[in-house]
């Protein structure tokens, strides 16, 4: 899943794209709100972590004209301010959760986590695919009884499969999901997590379908 951070403590901010790029998430950064408003509104991110005092645009704003515009990626605003009447603000505008700073980095996470679920129409995490079982919150994978060790990039490939079954996944959407921005590197890549994932699942387990993409097959 790709996300994008807009704060401008550049300090908080490069250290929750580090952290959360370590647990599996592609992660674009900046530190104005009218700069995270164009990023955000190229409509290529499954999650946005908006902070609501920023230079340029503060987040009420870019939150609210990030729904005007129709864009509906669950959006999660950080604040120093703490107070209900704030809170009321951010959820007005149409944020879908709330963050005061100071925070848990396990609870960020966790709330994270639970927007992506809320989006994807699941409230488990645990994502199944025939035999094959995914849970997004342990961060593990199971085929039948037996437990299969990926890499946090491997799993976030496995993850864009899984939750489009049965479907054809181009490799564009998994780059644009997967790695971000700053990626600028041989799309090729992709390929090669494929195929480390047809070593570890099985070689017909992902079908190239050629010049469309990938199919997870029944498993």
């Amino acid at each position: 899943m790709r996300l994008l951070i807009v704060e401008d403590e550049k300090r908080l901010a490069t250290s929750l794209a580090g952290g959360l790029t370590a647990e599996g998430f592609a992660v674009d950064v900046v530190h104005d709100g009218l700069e995270g408003l164009h990023l955000a509104g190229q409509g290529v991110h499954d999650l946005v972590i908006l902070d609501i005092m920023l230079p340029g645009m503060n987040g009420y704003r870019v939150c609210a004209a990030l729904r005007a515009a129709g864009h509906e990626m669950p959006i999660l605003m950080l604040t120093a301010k703490d107070g209900e009447y704030d809170e009321a603000e951010g959820l007005d505008t149409g944020a879908d959760d709330y963050l005061t700073k100071p925070f848990s980095y396990v609870v960020l996470v966790a709330r994270v986590r639970a927007l992506l679920r809320r989006r994807g129409g699941s409230a488990s995490p645990v994502l199944t695919a025939g035999t094959l079982r995914m849970d997004t919150a342990a961060r593990r994978v199971h085929r039948g009884d037996d437990e299969v060790t990926l890499t946090a990039k491997e799993f976030a490939v496995l993850e864009q499969l899984v939750r489009r079954a049965g479907e054809v996944v181009s490799k564009a959407d998994i780059l644009e999901h997967v790695w971000d921005f700053a990626y600028d590197g041989d799309p090729n890549i992709v390929e090669v997590y494929i195929s480390t994932l047809r070593r570890k699942l099985g070689a017909a387990s992902i079908r190239t379908v050629r010049g469309a993409g990938y199919r997870l097959e029944a498993l």
